[in-house]
């Protein structure tokens, strides 16, 4: 029986993607499907930090392990996406020296590169450091924007032939016997280009073999075609503070704990994290005391962070996997490792295995591990090559850093392009036309919105995971309509329209949890902004069809210009 293409992969997060380039650059046919944009789930929902392994060089040595590795191939292939920020492991007066021993141990056991340093050494790295920090353990944590390097392996994807298909929500596995064979998807209206269908319709996609890449999500999509898939959601909670207070990764040098770590991220510091079990990855209560204990036990570490402004915080879900049996009632203890799951071998149903548990930092290795399998359930001999293949925009980047005076990139505004376009700065910015700012708070300017735009079509939350437009201290205030405004002529203006509601919403989800002191200023005044000259609050004048404006030439107005 004919099939719609050889590979479907399910989830457009950084696994999924990862699968779709991996396999697609070894001459596969694949299709990849994602219910909303790319980064949708928990990838657009993490903290934004490159893992040495050190987190977990005590609990869990194999992740540990892994960690390190991929940490050092992501920097080869995906420059423009990673910030080599280092990482520090404080110890305070009331933590374990036992500990701090077993952690600077379990580090070098498992190669990651580590010293040790005093705390007068550790604060003239980052100043802001507590006074009563001890000592620390340097290593090579970094920071990683997890929307470029996952929208950088898609486009790799694309280049190679598949397709990725977003706001297609998978409602149904296609199932015949103990044969998976496709699944049904319901296209939404996220606005774009990248739907193949009407918004409402409903499609089947059939496929030699189903990949299930859907992290927190897997359990119910296995259900779908009667399989158990024992994954255990915990949520987690982000707070992202309006500069960066550290340009080096902070850690607590302590076993589990709830607030220990601050990554600087591009302009920001997200402040992490908790770990509480939930039971619907989409359904869970979002609460005020968790974004306090943040900041409240991480100025322990940084005392600064008491007097700095927040300007959002949000909530994303692991997808912890515990193999059947195990018993572990907490969900730190859990295991970071991740598993492949061979529906065939494991519940006599062929054509689909899932992918479960793992992290951000090894999302290449258990792409690589899953093609891998899939290519043996195929018969294809084709070998991996994303270790060594830069991705999109990472390629020679030092030949890039020699010409930055090309495109002035002296300048902060466009230093800060050259860094999120890597080694496609000169194909986007060579421009003959005006380039001015959208985007005041991140430097993005209208050549790199034009250009997301180009690959997202009128999605502008997906322009904004490409650009970083509307994430700086504003959270939008000052750019969404700017951004909306380059949809004009391409798209009409119910499309632009929609759009602009659809992103001005994501931003104010969000700030919920951060509306006090300045951040409440702030808030008030995009509210202000938006309603005086936008109409935004819905003013009656917005529904300018069922208004007759004629009615203002009688009473005040007709007095006021002296009419009869």
């Amino acid at each position: 029986m004919a099939r719609d293409t050889e590979v479907l992969v399910l989830g457009g997060g950084s696994t999924g993607c990862g699968i779709a380039r991996d396999l697609a650059t070894r001459g596969l046919e694949v299709t990849l499907v994602e219910r909303g944009t790319l980064t949708d789930g928990t990838t657009g929902r993490m903290h934004g930090l490159l893992h040495s392994g050190g987190r977990y060089a005590v609990s869990d040595q194999a992740s540990a392990t892994e960690c390190i590795e991929e940490n050092e191939t992501l920097r080869e292939i995906a420059g423009h996406c990673v910030e080599e920020t280092g990482g520090l492991f404080v110890q305070r007066p009331e933590d374990s020296d036992d500990y701090f021993r077993e952690k600077l141990e379990g580090c070098r056991d498992c190669g990651i590169p580590a010293q040790v340093l005093s705390g007068r050494e550790a604060r003239e790295i980052e100043p802001y450091l507590a006074e009563d920090v001890e000592r620390a353990i340097e290593v090579p944590d970094g920071a990683v924007d997890p929307f470029r390097l996952c929208v950088a392996n898609a486009v790799d994807a694309e280049a190679h032939g598949a397709r990725i298909e977003t706001h297609a929500e998978v409602i149904d596995l296609l199932r015949e016997g103990d044969d998976v064979y496709g699944v049904e998807v319901r296209h939404g209206a996220g606005p774009g280009k990248r739907s193949d269908a009407a918004a409402g319709t409903t499609e089947e996609i059939t496929a030699e073999y189903v990949v299930n890449a859907t992290g927190a999500w897997a359990g119910q999509i296995g259900a779908m075609a009667d399989l158990e898939i024992e994954v255990r959601p915990s949520k987690g909670v982000m707070t992202i503070m309006n500069v960066r207070q550290v340009d080096t990764v902070i850690n607590r040098c302590r076993p589990k704990g709830d607030a220990d770590i601050i990554v600087p991220h591009e302009t920001t510091a997200i402040l992490g994290t908790t770990d509480e079990e939930v039971a619907d990855p989409d359904d869970y209560p979002e609460e005020q005391w968790e974004v306090e204990a943040m900041i409240d036990t991480l100025s322990e570490l940084v005392p600064i962070l008491a007097e700095s402004r927040t300007i959002r915080s949000f909530w994303g879900v692991r997808p912890l996997y515990e193999p059947p049996g195990t018993g572990t009632q907490d969900p730190t203890d859990i295991t970071r490792d991740f598993f492949l799951l061979d529906h065939a071998d494991r519940d006599g149903v062929a054509g689909m295995s899932s992918i479960v548990g793992g992290k951000f930092t090894t999302y290449r290795a258990m792409a690589e591990e899953i093609a891998d399998h899939v290519c043996a359930k195929l018969g294809v001999t084709a070998s991996c090559s994303t270790a060594d293949e830069p991705l999109p925009g990472s390629e020679n980047l030092a030949r890039l850093e020699a010409g930055m005076d090309d495109f002035g990139l002296r300048s902060p505004v466009a230093r800060r392009s050259k860094q999120r376009l890597g080694s496609r700065a000169s194909e986007v910015l060579e421009t003959d036309e005006p380039n001015p700012v959208i985007c005041q708070c991140e430097g993005v300017t209208r050549a790199e919105v034009r250009d997301a735009i180009e690959g997202s079509g009128a999605d502008l939350n997906a322009v904004r995971i490409r650009t970083r437009a509307s994430m700086g201290n504003c959270q939008g205030g000052f750019c969404c309509q700017n951004m909306a405004h380059e949809l004009h002529p391409e798209y009409d203006e119910a499309t632009v329209r929609a759009a602009l509601d659809e992103l001005v919403a994501e931003r104010w989800k969000g700030q919920r949890h951060a509306l006090w002191g300045e951040q409440l200023s702030q808030a008030m005044l995009n509210y202000a902004l938006h309603a005086t000259t936008m109409n935004r609050d819905r003013d009656p004048a917005s529904a300018s069809g069922d208004v007759e404006f004629a009615a203002f030439d009688d009473g005040v107005a007709r007095e006021a210009r002296g009419d009869d």
